[in-house]
């Protein structure tokens, strides 16, 4: 959601070594998705009501885990991260958990990305109404009915973003609309931000056949090896 305003195991000591500070241990990839997780992106808050967390992004090559990326600060969400299985539609919480990413988007042209990049447009939104029958889903207005209070996804904060693919059960009431996206000074909704060339960065380097996932959590430690 957009802010509120407009064999790995000697790979540890070095992952820890080169974050100075750690970063989390990723679960199993859902039984749907065996490929293996060779990029993590490690969000990790020093509490549940935290609005400010720390991002780090590992590869990993030749049986290691190695830091790419940061620490950076991103973003959460203005009522911090909800505990696992606790996040609720409107509760300005971000998920923890272990995610996917989804396709990338943005309201300007895409910035050069390996990922499926949907560029956004006046009739875009995102449906984050749990009673429709398109809930948690980018509606194209001009074809389909996006239920009560679309989210309109050609503005600023989402000049450049990725879907994170939370509750892609599409459950009622459990939460949609959270991204990765460009900050805009404010904490979130739900997503996780982060300064425009830092966000860049990161979009450019994700590469699909890498089946990158986030990491989303408090107090998380160093990865080890996804399944």
């Amino acid at each position: 959601m957009p802010p509120t305003t407009p064999a790995g195991t000697p790979s540890l000591g070095a992952a820890r070594t080169a974050a100075t500070s750690t970063a989390a241990k990723p679960r199993s990839a859902p039984h749907a998705d065996r490929k293996p997780t060779r990029q993590l992106i490690v969000v990790t808050a020093a509490s549940y009501r935290a609005t400010y967390a720390r991002l780090i992004a590992y590869q990993r090559a030749s049986g290691h885990w190695r830091l790419v990326f940061g620490p950076w600060t991103a973003r959460i969400g203005e009522a911090g991260l909800a505990p696992p299985g606790g996040k609720r539609e409107g509760d300005d919480q971000t998920p923890s958990g272990t995610y996917r990413l989804a396709f990338m988007f943005g309201a300007l042209p895409n910035p050069g990305v390996s990922f499926r990049y949907r560029q956004a447009h006046p009739y875009d939104v995102w449906d984050d109404d749990p009673s429709s029958a398109r809930y948690n889903e980018w509606v194209d207005t001009r074809y389909h009915d996006p239920g009560t209070g679309p989210e309109p996804m050609d503005v600023s904060g989402y000049d450049y973003g990725v879907v994170i693919a939370y509750n892609t059960a599409r459950t009622p009431g459990l939460g949609s609309a959270i991204f990765l996206h460009v900050n805009i000074g404010t904490a979130t909704t739900g997503c996780v931000t982060l300064p425009m060339d830092q966000l860049l960065t990161v979009l450019r380097w994700l590469r699909p056949a890498r089946a990158p996932r986030i990491e989303l959590g408090v107090g998380v430690e160093s990865p080890g090896a996804p399944g």
